[in-house]
């Protein structure tokens, strides 16, 4: 067979079409690792993404609850509560390799867009804290309503959603400025955030009032309501609050709670398609890389409920920790 050899223009080309390729087509596969807080065991589980089967136990502060992957996908941000800090999580090993301290009763958490800062919502202090990741120190703290909860970065990375739970509202914060630009009242008990691709949308639970409230992305004002009534369970019930987007914006997915379901939702004409059986009080929800697959975390079986999203059917329940929390995937 002839070789072929290419002209140095010809590899200069082929190397800068590869530079120029984003960071998510550049990066590795993942560990294939799914990773599950347990706030009643202080600990990570790790199961293997392709049997479930639990791959190790990685302890970790006290009540771990809220998880990112860092941007490179080599590293897992975790929020323990009663701790008052982030541990970082080596993928590759494991392990906890350090810890960055975030201010009292921490609960959930963003990054920012370049990695350098955490976003974490401090309950008790009705407050947010910009944290600078490599420092390890409190850049600004931002007056919120009480019991702030879910925190969620815009789309481009301009705006900042922080729902207060007491206060019914959701609070967007500049963030060039750390100054709140917005107040607005949404449902009862605001808990987590959604947004379309674009950020023209953020869609946000709220778990007592049985719905998720739209905001428009640009001008904060509220565009509607999705409203959630499973067969066979009373109003008290019905719980809202974990919810993921696919990337394309069309579908959403909201966990109910005591309800023990999730909905899935159209996003563009504002209609629930289908509601599905879970395990007890689902609670945190999130999409594989390829979006073939739904992880729904029950808090109250104390396992994941794996679900094929052609199908919208449960094809394993996975046990985990006591009291899971939040699942990531490192697909």
């Amino acid at each position: 067979m002839r070789k072929i050899r290419l002209k140095p223009l010809t590899v200069a080309l082929a190397a800068g079409v590869l530079l120029s390729l984003p960071m998510s087509a550049a990066l590795a596969k993942g560990s294939g690792h799914i990773f599950v807080s347990s706030e009643n065991d202080n600990a990570v589980t790790v199961l293997d993404g392709k049997t479930y089967a639990v791959v190790k136990t990685i302890a970790t502060g006290e009540r771990p609850r809220d998880m990112k992957l860092s941007a490179g996908r080599d590293k897992l941000y975790v929020i323990a509560s009663n701790s008052e800090r982030i541990d970082v999580i080596d993928i590759a090993t494991l392990a906890v390799e350090r810890s960055i301290e975030v201010g009292e009763d921490p609960e959930m958490f963003d990054v920012s867009r370049d990695g350098k800062r955490f976003y974490v919502s401090n309950e008790e202090d009705a407050k947010v804290s910009v944290i600078d990741v490599a420092a390890n120190k409190v850049l600004a703290e931002i007056e919120v309503g009480e019991e702030p909860e879910g925190v969620m970065m815009s789309p481009d990375g301009k705006r900042l959603y922080v729902t207060s739970e007491v206060a019914n509202m959701v609070h967007v914060i500049d963030t060039a400025t750390n100054a709140v630009a917005a107040n607005v009242v949404v449902g009862n008990r605001p808990r987590r955030f959604a947004a379309t691709p674009d950020g023209g949308e953020v869609w946000v639970t709220n778990e007592l009032g049985g719905s998720v409230t739209i905001l428009d992305g640009a001008t904060n004002a509220i565009k509607g309501t999705v409203s959630f009534t499973p067969k066979g369970f009373r109003a008290d019930d019905v719980t809202p609050v974990g919810i993921t987007m696919t990337r394309d914006g069309k579908t959403a997915y909201v966990t109910l709670g005591r309800a023990n379901h999730f909905a899935v939702v159209d996003v563009a004409s504002r209609a629930v398609k289908d509601y599905v059986l879970v395990g007890q009080r689902a609670w945190g929800v999130t999409l594989n890389r390829d979006e073939s697959l739904l992880f729904v975390v029950n808090g109250l079986s104390d396992d994941v409920s794996i679900v094929d999203t052609k199908t919208n059917k449960v094809i394993k329940s996975a046990p985990v920790g006591r009291v899971p929390h939040t699942a990531v995937i490192d697909d």
